[in-house]
């Protein structure tokens, strides 16, 4: 378990992030569609995933339009945004606010994401969802870096990640 913290009060992950260096555990998600992806449609390509609690939140959105605007500047780079919403609402959200250059990938039907990146929120007010972090995974699928946010409404560092592409 890893503790954060959400507006100071304590809670805790369901497990660590992966390490860096490691392979990138694998997944299934739901995309807009309601097709499945996994880590293995990605291949090839470094994946920023920008795991978040919900889009209908301030910091979730904000770290989503953030990526949004540095995914062009990336190359051969894809970021995917990973929240329980739904497909629907990830699409929702995206469409009103124009991001265009984002996978949005849905864990509501695929719990073990939580559980096997160490994301899921385990007990406090949010148990249920995924915490806020980013994971960056090379073309290869070894783990490049990782930033568990220690308080949920904190946005990720930007700068770091990105640095680490």
């Amino acid at each position: 378990m890893a503790k954060i913290t959400l507006k100071g009060n304590d809670c805790n992950t369901s497990g660590e992030l992966p390490a860096v260096g490691s392979a990138a555990p694998d997944f299934t998600l739901v995309a807009g569609d309601l097709s499945e992806k996994s880590l293995a449609d990605y291949a090839g390509k470094n994946v920023v995933l920008n795991i978040v609690p919900s889009l209908d939140t301030g910091t979730c959105a904000m770290s989503a339009k953030t990526f949004n605007g540095k995914a062009g500047e990336a190359g051969d780079t894809v970021i995917v945004n990973v929240s329980m919403d739904l497909p629907f609402a990830q699409k929702r959200f995206c469409e009103a606010e124009s991001l265009e250059h984002i996978d949005n990938l849905s864990a509501f039907r695929c719990s073990g994401f939580g559980d096997s990146y160490g994301a899921a929120i385990v007990d406090g007010p949010l148990k249920g969802l995924l915490c806020r972090a980013v994971v960056i995974i090379d073309g290869e699928g070894k783990v490049k870096y990782t930033q568990l946010v220690p308080e949920i409404v904190d946005e990720p560092d930007y700068g770091a990640a990105l640095g680490a592409l």
